[in-house]
């Protein structure tokens, strides 16, 4: 069976060098029929074209700080029958798109989403959630790895994550895209909110997984610690007022506050923030909600149908293998080195480097263009594993790469070396 035509739109602002790194990985992907599509600011725009990689992509100068107008701009050029949307600081597992598009393949799925990955690489960020009118989200049971239409409690609709999900062009444009009054935050959230008001069904995919580092930003620090909450205080009113127009807005107000607070006061704990910045931040929630109470929402109009040509990327030469090296801390050079030559002629690659020691485990997308998992030989690599555990080399090898290799693998046989 052809495999749908799918667009991969990235939205970048102000992060260049994890640009490229987001479109390394996507070259990477298994899947064989889609395009992309980069809503990019300056700096990225320039740094696609410096790498020449805006000849095989659809490339669009952005700079408007308003993520659902970039994603409608990119919305506007992507021509595939699905459309999915990731992050600039994420990348995802070659056998992602694969795992997404694959509910599009029943005519009844209007979306999907993946599940994502956090900093050390291992260990879930998000899995399956739902949303209610309020925005209110709450963690949604699942076992096993095949992907399902979730079930949520009453007022409750399934909710995908901004990083990591798909939808059918036809309908995301009959919705009217993106809503713009959503300049930052919870404008998938509030997409989410209308396709299942619209009957739409959506379909999580356990396999679908994407790494997402919580890179620094305008609005964040590399530690995660908030530098602004004005834009997350205005959505989160906007997102009220059309879903939830009835409520108190106060009372709203003072749940989020609590919420921050609780989140601030921790980040402060842990030396991400000054006591002086907890008190600046909630005004900034504040004042950001009082905007949002304000801010002008226009109902959402069906978008122009796309009148652009499909634009897959050049399919490579070869299906590519998927390998791996493995050695000690003081091995890296030449790790690298193999890991280099194979990514230069079109292999998946991942690094092992264990230690003699029990430090956990992390991993980490090279911007080189390979996975690189370090840690101890007796560390843990997921948080329900003990931290420490006597194991030989060989064993802990073989059990890191069965942890990982589906997810790796384009319908081939695994390499080591």
């Amino acid at each position: 069976m052809t495999a749908l035509p799918v667009s991969v739109v990235v939205v970048s602002r102000g992060r260049p060098d994890l640009l490229i790194r987001c479109l390394t990985g996507l070259a990477q992907l298994c899947y064989r029929n889609f395009e992309i599509v980069v809503a990019a600011d300056r700096t990225g725009h320039d740094a696609v074209c410096a790498r020449q990689l805006d000849t095989g992509i659809k490339l669009l100068h952005f700079d408007e700080a308003n993520i659902s107008r970039a994603r409608n701009a990119a919305l506007a050029r992507a021509s595939g029958e699905v459309v999915a949307f990731i992050d600039d600081d994420a990348v995802p597992e070659p056998s992602w798109l694969d795992q997404l598009s694959a509910p599009f393949l029943e005519s009844a799925v209007t979306a999907a989403g993946g599940f994502v990955i956090g900093r050390n690489g291992i260990t879930f960020q998000w899995t399956a959630r739902a949303v209610d009118r309020l925005g209110r989200k709450t963690e949604l049971e699942h076992s096993g790895e095949a992907p399902f239409v979730p079930m949520p409690p009453a007022g409750f609709s399934p909710k995908t994550e901004g990083t990591n999900f798909a939808v059918r062009r036809d309908h995301l444009v009959r919705l009217g895209g993106f809503d713009p009054a959503f300049r930052f935050y919870m404008d998938e959230t509030d997409l989410n909110r209308r396709i299942a008001a619209a009957g739409g069904t959506t379909v999580m995919v356990p396999r679908a997984i994407v790494h997402h580092g919580f890179a620094a930003s305008t609005r964040r620090a590399g530690d995660r610690a908030p530098t602004d909450l004005t834009e997350i205080g205005a959505s989160s009113a906007v997102f009220l007022r059309k879903h939830a127009p009835g409520c108190i807005f106060e009372a709203e107000l003072a749940r989020l506050m609590r919420e921050h607070r609780m989140a601030l006061v921790q980040y402060m704990v842990d030396g991400g923030l000054e006591p002086r910045d907890v008190s600046t931040r909630l005004e900034e929630l504040a004042a950001g909600f009082a905007e949002g109470l304000e801010r002008d929402i226009s109902p959402t109009a069906p978008l122009p149908d796309v009148a652009e040509p499909f634009k897959p990327l050049i399919p490579k030469k070869k299906a590519p293998a998927s390998l791996y090296f493995a050695g000690r801390p003081w091995n890296r050079k030449g790790l690298r080195a193999k890991a280099k030559a194979a990514v230069a002629a079109g292999d998946i690659v991942t690094i092992f480097r264990f230690s003699p020691t029990a430090l956990p485990h992390r991993v980490r997308f090279h911007e080189g263009g390979w996975w690189e998992q370090r840690g101890g030989l007796f560390g843990r690599a997921s948080r329900d594993e003990p931290y420490f555990r006597l194991q030989s080399f060989r064993a802990r090898l073989r059990k890191e790469w069965a942890r990982v290799a589906v997810l790796r693998q384009c319908g081939r046989s695994d390499t080591k070396s």
